[in-house]
């Protein structure tokens, strides 16, 4: 079965003995008085409220999943207590304003909330997790009768939100969405069109759900520059008479190979009343920031997924008694009996231990982040603020994408570890794996957040916010420490060292071919990720170094987990920077028109020669030719 514990031990270490979180939130305007012990008491409180009343209906949801009826959508059993006792015990304002009924905390207990509640039930979080994300777009960009009239109900959770992007034909193409938006002589808008995967889109969690719509202005220019953004109401609200019903339907919800609690839904608005948000034409950047938010939340969903994949494989593996371990335990416990717990196998010991060096890790980079926007938020000092804003937007995708990676391969070893018996449903841990494997392609797949890495990010500022990051993780590895890790320290040095060299000669390489820095981008976020992690780990190793008289075994163990990753986990990088190398060997190939043996593109069927060639490979690879 499957075994989760809140990891308050680990949350205390990463976030004070770690990160220092309450001297720097302490130095930000209205967070003086937020201290270690406030912040570990809500932690304890949210994974009361996850483990007690999340926890037991993870399965409900996805044996049950949810119904639809003439347009109408109905949660899995439960789900709909579960969230008002959610409301009820004031966690949808927890990091939003006072002066819309918030409870002015920071944001980081926002990210240790949703982990705990991420873990317990992913599906069930789908619903409120957007309203962090609505939250700060409106606060940006909405206009204040606007933030007036609708902040306080999703503050307060009565209204929940979505994220209206996708259509049919335009997936994470944004450029060819097709929704309309007419203006009307009231200031309002009329707005027509179809979106599909909409999560929560229709619920009977809430009382009414605010849509933010991606649409098209009359006249709007063509792509992506074309597109504003629109609040869109479930229900309208009246000031002298009774709430309207907008024209917004639900059209159905999808059949899906995971999180069955949660509505995807099909959505049409046919001549619906919205209002604008923001500047004209203007839609994406207001809707990014929204976006941005569900990013990180998808990061902290995959540090969820793989620690109850860790728990739980660890607590199987305990347990578990199969053949006779290579060196046995001389325990009385375990002498007498005919075969030994699969921990004790070292193959098994190398599943356990790739998952806790991730695992760990990831959360580690997940509260750096969180603790880093409240500072880019709230930081008086501007050029911090935006140097910490420029980090930021390097880390987001490589958390996003490597977390969400790691939550499918985590549970996919803990599945593993089980054995047949995680093959089973009733053991739980097959639904974790198919409810995880979302996580790599909603909110941007992961290789379009490669490509905003290294495209957008790296390539675009020529460098210079990734030089910042690497002169970071350099620092940290000349830090004197008395010899203490210095085979890791020297490790990172060279790595960074590796990386900035890589960079450069990527953007070189870019202006004579323009397909390279998009071709390698999967594997430089996956290097500069480590490079991060490992940064982690290190600082992770000395904080525990210097506390480890007051909790020997669990300081020893993130010291000798911290070796770990560098011994075992950090050795990825090595095939990362040899096919990096092979594809900038192939570039300068083609610039020198030396050919290319060996460099391969591939080429559609030309489906104008008829049926004749239907028995060809729709993708054949040839060799390309330097142009001469």
């Amino acid at each position: 079965m499957l075994t989760y514990k809140p990891p308050i031990q680990d949350l205390r270490f990463v976030l004070f003995d770690m990160l220092n979180t309450e001297s720097r939130l302490a130095g930000l305007p209205g967070f003086e008085e937020v201290d270690e012990a406030l912040i570990m008491e809500i932690a304890d409180q949210a994974g009361r409220f996850a483990t007690e009343i999340l926890f037991p209906l993870n399965a409900v949801g996805d044996h049950r999943g949810c119904g639809y009826q003439g347009g109408q959508v109905r949660t899995p059993p439960g789900f709909a207590d579960a969230y008002q006792r959610f409301v009820d015990g004031g966690w949808p304002s927890l990091a939003c304003d006072v002066a819309y009924g918030g409870q002015g905390l920071p944001g980081t207990l926002h990210t240790v909330l949703y982990e705990m509640l991420g873990a317990c039930n992913h599906a069930w979080a789908m619903y409120p997790v957007l309203l962090r994300g609505a939250y700060e777009c409106l606060t940006v960009y909405a206009s204040e009768p606007l933030k007036q009239q609708y902040l306080p109900n999703l503050v307060n959770g009565k209204w929940l939100a979505t994220m209206c992007l996708t259509e049919p034909h335009a997936g994470s193409d944004l450029s060819l969405l097709r929704t309309r938006a007419t203006p009307q002589a009231d200031g309002t808008v009329r707005v027509v069109g179809s979106k599909i995967f909409i999560s929560g889109g229709e619920q009977d969690l809430s009382e009414n759900i605010i849509h933010l719509v991606l649409a098209r202005l009359p006249n709007a220019p063509a792509g992506s520059k074309g597109l504003s953004l629109f609040l869109v109401p479930k229900f309208i609200p009246g000031r002298d008479a009774p709430d309207t019903r907008n024209t917004i339907t639900c059209t159905g919800i999808e059949q899906k190979m995971g999180i069955h609690g949660s509505a995807t839904c099909r959505m049409e608005f046919e001549e619906a009343t919205g209002w604008l948000i923001g500047e004209p034409h203007r839609g994406l950047a207001a809707m990014f920031v929204m976006m941005n938010a569900t990013r990180l939340a998808v990061g902290i969903q995959g540090v969820a997924t793989a620690d109850v994949a860790w728990q739980s494989s660890l607590s199987y593996a305990q347990s578990r008694l199969q053949m006779r371990a290579a060196t046995r335990q001389t325990l009385a416990s375990t002498l007498d009996r005919p075969a030994d717990p699969i921990i004790l196998h070292p193959p098994v010991q190398r599943l356990l231990m790739i998952q806790r060096a991730y695992v760990e890790g990831f959360r580690m980079l997940a509260y750096h982040i969180a603790v880093m926007l409240d500072e880019a938020g709230g930081d008086p000092d501007m050029q911090q603020r935006q140097q910490k804003q420029g980090q930021l937007s390097l880390l987001t995708p490589i958390l996003k994408s490597m977390a969400a990676d790691q939550a499918f391969d985590g549970a996919s070893k803990a599945l593993q570890i089980f054995g047949g018996h995680g093959f089973i449903t009733e053991m739980g841990i097959e639904q974790y794996l198919r409810d995880t494997r979302i996580a790599m392609i909603y909110e941007g797949t992961n290789e379009i957040q490669a490509i905003d890495l290294v495209v957008r990010k790296v390539v675009a500022d020529k460098g210079h916010q990734l030089e910042l990051l690497l002169s970071e993780l350099q620092q940290l590895a000349h830090g004197k420490d008395e010899g203490f890790m210095q085979a890791e320290c020297r490790s990172l040095d060279e790595l960074a060292d590796a990386i900035r060299k890589r960079v450069h000669r990527i953007i070189d390489g870019a202006s004579s071919d323009p397909n390279l820095p998009h071709q390698v981008a999967p594997d430089v976020l996956r290097l500069i990720g480590h490079g991060v992690l490992a940064g982690l780990w290190l600082r992770a190793a000395r904080a525990a170094r210097m506390r480890i008289d007051q909790d020997s075994g669990f300081y020893q163990e993130k010291i000798d987990t911290a070796r770990y990753y560098y011994r075992y986990v950090l050795p990825e990088t090595s095939n990362l920077l040899l096919i990096i190398d092979h594809a900038l060997e192939d570039v300068h190939q083609r610039s020198s028109h030396h050919g290319l043996a060996g460099v391969f593109q591939f080429h559609p069927r030309d489906e104008t020669q008829g049926r004749g060639n239907c028995g060809r490979r729709i993708l054949s690879a040839t060799p390309v030719k330097a142009a001469h």
